[in-house]
C-alpha cells in the first residue's frame, strides 16, 4: 500500500493550529488513513499517510498539505513498496 512520511515544519508556536488544519483536511479524504504527531527537532510535525494510489497521496501532500497556511516547509519521503514486506 502506498506509504508516505511528512515532514513539517510550522511558523513559530502555530504547530497545534497546524494540526489541527491538518486532521480536518485528511478527514475530508475518506481514501487516505493518516498518522500525525507533534515532535520536538528539527522539525515540528510528523504525518504519515497511506492511500490506495500513490496519486491520492501525491495530490493530498501537494494540494493540500503544502498549502496549509503557516506551514513553512515540508520534506516528503515515499516508502518503497516492494521493500515493505522484506
Amino acid at each position: 500500500m502506498p506509504t508516505a512520511y511528512v515532514l513539517l515544519n510550522s511558523d513559530l508556536g502555530s504547530d497545534a493550529s497546524v494540526i489541527t488544519d491538518i486532521k480536518r483536511v485528511l478527514a475530508e479524504e475518506s481514501d487516505i488513513d493518516f498518522e500525525l504527531q507533534g515532535v520536538y527537532g528539527v522539525y515540528d510535525i510528523v504525518l504519515k499517510l497511506t492511500a490506495q494510489k500513490t496519486e491520492n497521496l501525491r495530490f493530498v501532500i501537494t494540494n493540500k498539505i503544502r498549502k496549509i497556511t503557516k506551514v513553512q516547509s515540508t520534506l516528503t519521503m515515499m516508502v518503497i513498496e516492494e521493500q515493505e514486506t522484506s
